[in-house]
């Protein structure tokens, strides 16, 4: 919901990030591939007890998902860097409330594994939509610069951030933002059913 806002401000500064990487002969898998090995550093921070820690290596790891993509803009984007940008970013996810499970399993199992489960709602559906979109040729008009068709909801990437940002900035809370993510997570996927079906009810030409 807040993805459609979040980017287009960050847009010009990444722009310029990527610019430079790409004058120094950085291409946009290893920027994805970096950013997805920050981001499992810090799930295993988090893991590990360090809450804070991991929190900053999340920004990093999110912070290289947003200039993959400036980089590929500024040279070739490939279909094998969407796949692997998308793929990655939902292990990263899952990372996340895994990690604050392994932690502090008797508090954090139960609402991290509800939140896994939703998790599991709406990446189907994103994808799910994105594979039937493309048969359609159809594009997404808000967020055009994107890989593939990117159909949103109450859960994208900035909020799914924000909430694993209050999760580390206070984990004695984890519960009560894990459950409540987690509705959100629900209902951005019955949504995305209900938007995704009407919008692919019409017969294939």
């Amino acid at each position: 919901m807040l993805d459609r806002f979040a980017i287009p401000l960050l847009k010009p500064a990444l722009g310029r990030a990527a610019a430079v990487l790409v004058r120094r002969g950085v291409g946009a898998d290893a920027v994805t591939l970096a950013g997805f090995a920050v981001g499992i550093a810090g799930a295993l921070s988090i893991a590990l007890g360090a809450p804070l820690a991991g929190l900053a290596l999340l920004l990093a790891s999110r912070l290289c998902d947003g200039l993959d993509g400036a980089v590929a803009r500024l040279t070739a984007p490939t279909d094998r860097g969407a796949f692997l940008d998308i793929t990655l970013d939902f292990v990263f996810y899952a990372s996340v409330p895994l990690a604050f499970a392994v932690w502090q399993p008797a508090a954090n199992a139960l609402p991290a594994a509800v939140l896994l489960a939703a998790f599991i709602g709406t990446g189907s559906s994103f994808l799910a939509f994105a594979v039937l979109a493309e048969r359609r040729g159809l594009a997404s008009a808000a967020l055009p610069d994107k890989g593939f068709f990117y159909l949103g909801g109450f859960t994208e990437a900035t909020e799914t951030l924000l909430c694993f940002a209050l999760m580390c900035l206070w984990p004695a809370q984890f519960a009560a933002f894990a459950w409540g993510f987690a509705v959100l997570c629900v209902l951005t996927t019955v949504t995305r059913l209900v938007g995704g079906a009407r919008l692919l009810g019409a017969p294939r030409r």
